[in-house]
């Protein structure tokens, strides 16, 4: 079992359902939310491009709008509106966070 397999296990049983003790993939962040990157599963040039973005950890993401069609999606990523298909963003773990300001 995996770390976060084993996090989530303990969590569960000892009742602990914060949301920010879980980690979601980015695509499932709701549209004006935040998080916080936690880790990235992507290999290859798929994560040489997403540390190019500044994808690191805990770099703070917004998911800011879908596209008409649901995909891509739109995240305000250090300072730049970035769009990342769902394949790509579910490659991004993040831990969802309070909404700054």
């Amino acid at each position: 079992m995996t770390n976060l397999c084993l996090e989530l296990k303990n969590n569960y049983s000892k009742g602990v359902f914060s949301v920010n003790k879980y980690l979601i993939p980015l695509n499932q962040l709701p549209i004006g939310f935040f998080g916080k990157v936690r880790k990235l599963t992507a290999d290859g040039s798929a994560r040489r491009r997403m540390l190019d973005l500044g994808l690191i950890n805990d770099t703070t993401v917004e998911s800011l709008r879908k596209s008409p069609a649901g995909d891509p999606i739109a995240y305000e990523i250090r300072g730049a509106v970035i769009a990342l298909r769902s394949e790509e963003a579910s490659k991004i773990l993040v831990e969802s966070i309070q909404q700054l300001g």
